[in-house]
């Protein structure tokens, strides 16, 4: 019966991209909502802040407002509490208290298994924390891509996938505090609204609103089950899409945390920008044809995983569950679409380490100290070895050119 039944979709999802491909109506929930939360009334969306709450009250009410009347869907908030250090990657119990809230919205069809889909609503308020604006002081950041983007996505995915497939349940999750840190996506995993066991994949949208003329389009975390290339590749019709896959299911989003539950867990990611944790940050310099492309591949995905029976959970390739601690860093931006060896600087912020020693955009970093960088993962345990004021050799390729920078650590 299974199989009659992913047929049908099968048929079904490629007449509905023929037919829909251009739906003005699933387009205009997506410029909606990003144009909302990335106004300046809900003052960046720091999590625990006047903005933030007013931030989760609009997607609740968004949510309730296209679910009207319908019976199997619920949607409620969890709210929880936790504490900040001043190094975000390192939580504790001292610190400075937040008042934080998912927003959920579950679709019952009575299904055996449930695909949860999730993306961070919250950003940097007025940039105290995590910005790199220099002059940040007062000045909000809006965070349309980072990730007024991938709540709309999202939105308007579970808004189609009610009506176009009822194989599964759809848990949507729009995570608090994930700028802080993870917290909202790791509180829900600690703390679910339904059975862990029954969920068959996590989808994570995070910065998704800047699709390049080149179609890339980055996947981390395909090596957490043995099926996703596979059919993520199957999915990618007349690869439309220039695909960089990333195995590893540690990484910096809210997936990370349903990667830790045992749960095979991607993120889709449109790339790094000159803009991220920056006030120009705005609305008008999205790509929404391509946020709307980038939904209907992951649809294509949903519904053709139905003709998978076993949708397995793999641990990730040299991968320790646990992101490396530092306390120091270069001030530069990866670039999160290389696949290279190495770690590539897509940007340098002035007045940083990389920047006043003469680190470049363009460079890809091969070494640090004694530390041979190959990834991402080792230029953080690289990172993680320095504290302020070492001296150290970061080797770098500049084109064909291998070149020996020391840099002091600010």
């Amino acid at each position: 019966m299974k199989i009659y039944i992913s047929i049908f979709l099968f048929l079904f999802s490629n007449f509905f991209y023929s037919q829909n491909h251009d739906s003005w109506y699933e387009k205009l929930i997506i410029r909606d909502i990003v144009f909302e939360l990335s106004d300046d009334k809900f003052e960046g969306r720091q999590t625990g802040e006047k903005g933030g709450e007013r931030a989760g009250d609009y997607i609740y009410n968004y949510l309730n407002k296209i679910f009207k009347n319908h019976n199997n869907v619920n949607i409620y908030t969890q709210d929880f509490e936790f504490s900040i250090s001043k190094n975000p990657h390192q939580k504790s119990n001292s610190g400075i208290k937040k008042n934080a809230r998912n927003i959920i919205c579950f679709i019952d069809n009575k299904a055996e298994e449930t695909i949860i889909i999730g993306a961070h609503y919250d950003h940097l308020g007025f940039g105290a924390f995590g910005s790199r604006e220099l002059n940040k002081t007062n000045l909000i950041h809006n965070g349309a891509d980072d990730n007024a983007s991938g709540v709309a996505m999202g939105i308007s995915l579970i808004d189609i996938l009610y009506d176009s497939n009822k194989y599964y349940n759809y848990l949507f999750i729009a995570f608090d505090g994930e700028e802080m840190g993870l917290y909202g996506s790791s509180f829900y995993c600690k703390n679910p609204t339904i059975n862990l066991k029954d969920v068959r994949f996590m989808l994570n949208f995070d910065m998704v609103g800047k699709l390049n003329q080149n179609k890339d389009l980055a996947i981390n975390g395909v090596g957490t089950s043995s099926k996703w290339k596979t059919l993520i590749n199957n999915s990618n019709d007349n690869n439309y899409f220039s695909l960089k896959f990333s195995e590893s299911g540690i990484g910096p989003s809210d997936h990370t945390s349903f990667y830790l539950q045992n749960i095979p867990s991607i993120h889709f990611f449109t790339g790094q920008h000159d803009d991220y944790h920056k006030p120009s940050d705005k609305r008008n310099k999205l790509n929404y044809d391509g946020i709307f492309d980038v939904l209907c591949f992951v649809e294509s995905i949903i519904n053709s995983s139905v003709s998978i029976d076993d949708f397995d959970f793999k641990e990730t390739k040299n991968d320790s569950r646990q992101t490396p601690k530092f306390s120091v860093t270069l001030g530069v931006m990866p670039d999160y679409l290389y696949s290279g060896k190495g770690m590539r600087i897509d940007g340098v912020s002035k007045g940083k380490t990389a920047d006043k020693f003469g680190i470049l955009k363009g460079d890809v970093v091969i070494k640090m100290g004694s530390i041979e960088v190959t990834d991402m993962m080792t230029y953080m345990q690289g990172l993680s070895e320095f504290k302020k004021g070492d001296e150290t050799i970061i080797k770098v390729l500049r084109g064909s050119e291998e070149i020996n920078i020391t840099v002091i650590f600010q």
